[in-house]
């Protein structure tokens, strides 16, 4: 039963992070300008937070060195924000969310150049089929709704959150309480959003009861039932299983962009989309892949040509 609602909270934290655009667009069409979609989003945001480690009793309490990690962890997960958001105005949000969904790509790229870690041939394949499938969504055409320009936009928001990831894992907060990491990087976005706003034309007000709905379920769906449903799914089926449901992100946001909002869906972007899904699979699944096909080769080598086992000293 463990196993089975770790599952199931596995694909509703896809499908809740997949719904970002349902609350974003209506925003960004009734004139509110991005720094105040997101200013409101990681204000109400870091508000639910707080008040869930409060109702635990959780200390708020950082050291010096944790309280300047996370401050520039915060300015790559608002540099995600904002070229995602940004994204939007150029790309049909289906699109925008997939490429998105690079980011396990490039944190096997970045692990690879900067920590040491080996590749392997699934992880090559990975950034093959990831490149292949950026250029069809690049060179699907404006008249699909897609321009270079966005799909750029998207590649720097994946990149800017493979960063977080690993500067999260390589830094002094690894081991911090995950509701307390996500509030002080909300709390900081909440405010780096808000003095962006005021540099922009300063902060909007909420227009009406739509909008300011649209915003609480931005800040409460997409956000933090999306990260609790992650947190409970990792530690009852693992990050593995979990990262694999979160394939359900970019096609919940596709679903959500072709039925609401009317968005054009092309065979050169289902190519792109499934390319691009077929990386994030290899990256995440090497490491069962590569037991497998080890496994394999054993079998292969004992059973079938008859060679001892003991000089294949991996298995």
């Amino acid at each position: 039963m463990s196993r089975l609602k770790g599952f199931l909270c596995g694909v509703l934290t896809s499908a809740t992070f997949g719904l970002i655009p349902l609350f974003t667009l209506p925003l960004m069409a009734a004139g509110i300008k991005v720094p105040s979609v997101l200013c409101y989003r990681f204000l109400f945001s870091a508000l639910i937070l707080g008040l869930i480690l409060a109702s635990v009793r959780e200390r708020f309490s950082v050291s010096r060195k944790q309280f300047f990690t996370l401050f520039w962890l915060s300015l790559l997960y608002t540099g995600s924000a904002l070229f995602l958001f940004w994204g939007y105005h150029y790309l049909p949000s289906g699109v925008a969310t997939t490429i998105i969904f690079l980011y396990p790509v490039f944190v096997a790229m970045l692990m690879m150049l900067f920590f040491g870690e080996k590749p392997s041939a699934f992880t090559f394949a990975a950034i093959v089929l990831s490149f292949i499938g950026v250029a069809l969504l690049s060179g699907a055409g404006s008249a699909q709704g897609v321009q270079l320009k966005g799909v750029l936009i998207e590649v720097l928001s994946a990149l800017a959150y493979a960063l977080y990831i690993v500067g999260v894992n390589q830094s002094c907060v690894k081991n911090m309480g995950a509701w307390k990491l996500t509030f002080y990087v909300f709390l900081f976005d909440a405010l780096t959003f808000f003095f962006f706003a005021l540099f922009t034309g300063g902060l909007q007000p909420v227009p009406n009861t739509a909008a300011g709905l649209n915003l609480l379920l931005l800040a409460l769906i997409p956000t933090v039932v999306s990260n609790w449903s992650l947190v409970y799914a990792i530690k009852s089926i693992g990050s593995t299983f979990s990262a694999v449901l979160g394939a359900f992100e970019p096609v919940t946001a596709m679903w959500v962009g072709v039925l609401v909002f009317a968005e054009p869906f092309t065979s050169s972007l289902f190519w792109g989309m499934a390319l691009i899904l077929c990386a994030v699979g290899f990256v995440v699944l090497s490491p069962v892949l590569k037991k497998t096909y080890r496994r394999g080769k054993l079998v292969y080598l004992t059973r079938v040509r008859r060679i001892h086992s003991g000089l294949f000293p991996y298995h």
